[in-house]
């Protein structure tokens, strides 16, 4: 799933965003995620028109004009939960899908990682395009970390579900940061790519996510003019470790206990020679 879980996969949910006062509120905004949402599928909905985002969301916005009783804006409300509070507004949600639901908790930074399945024998990568983008450029697959997720885990299970493509985490190769995302909702936005070694090659990828997913020559995907600067950057990246070693380019993961009784971390970082670790020959 794309950095909204890229956003907004194979998932529809209804947010309500509203002033704290809300049963005296002027002004009321909501958002309604689904992969078939459009304007005039609204057209027989109580609410007013919207707008639709390239996640397949919908923006509504309820005017001063729009006025409602305290009794009417009440029974708006029916089936939605506290979500949050944020400087003068209080979020609510509703999960429309089947099941429980999958709305990521509130945060103030937005968490995506992606896998680089790179096979050293063949020198080819996995890759996908993105069937929620409006430029179908070829990428590495990737989406939101769940909450309490390793990094490597999150890479792992979300180039499953993209591709069906099982894989191993080996490193971590880059961070990326930015800040006013357009698929983050307004919060900061932290991209991180790990190196991953495939443990299947057979591709079976999800529709309702993916255009195309194929294995890519990586030196075609470094150099060809169909991908994102990152997905080039990385791809680039790997080509040298491929050639120079590995060692050169990985972040690699150790885990530590904390000073917390009976918790651990992890912690990312360039490998320490031998002698480092055990003090010998310094």
């Amino acid at each position: 799933m794309g950095v909204g879980r890229a956003a907004v996969t194979c998932r529809t949910m209804m947010r309500l965003f509203c002033w704290r006062y809300w049963a005296r509120l002027p002004a009321v905004r909501a958002r309604s995620v689904s992969s078939g949402s459009s304007r005039s599928a609204l057209s027989d909905s109580p609410w007013p028109q919207g707008i639709i985002d390239r996640f397949g969301g919908v923006t509504v916005s309820l005017l001063p004009t729009h006025t409602l009783d305290e009794s009417s804006f009440k029974g708006w409300l029916h089936g939605f939960t506290f979500h949050h509070a944020e400087h003068d507004t209080s979020t609510l949600t509703l999960w429309l899908k089947d099941g429980p639901s999958n709305l990521p908790g509130y945060a103030t930074h937005q968490v995506g990682v992606a896998g680089a399945v790179f096979d050293e024998d063949t020198g080819k990568v996995l890759v996908v395009q993105d069937r929620n983008k409006t430029v179908n450029t070829w990428k590495f697959p990737g989406g939101l970390s769940d909450h309490r997720e390793d990094i490597g885990a999150t890479a792992v299970r979300e180039v499953l579900e993209e591709t069906g493509i099982k894989s191993e985490f080996k490193s971590l190769l880059s961070i990326r940061q930015q800040h006013n995302h357009p698929g983050a909702f307004g919060k900061s936005d932290m991209y991180i790519i790990c190196r991953l070694k495939p443990l299947s090659y057979e591709i079976s990828f999800c529709p309702q996510e993916c255009l195309k997913c194929e294995w890519m020559d990586l030196k075609e995907l470094a150099y060809c003019s169909n991908t994102t600067p990152i997905t080039s950057r990385i791809a680039k990246l790997l080509l040298y470790g491929h050639k120079e070693g590995f060692h050169k380019i990985d972040l690699t993961m150790r885990t530590f206990p904390a000073i917390y009784s009976g918790l651990f971390y992890s912690l990312y970082h360039k490998e320490l020679p031998e002698a480092y670790e055990t003090k010998r020959n310094l």
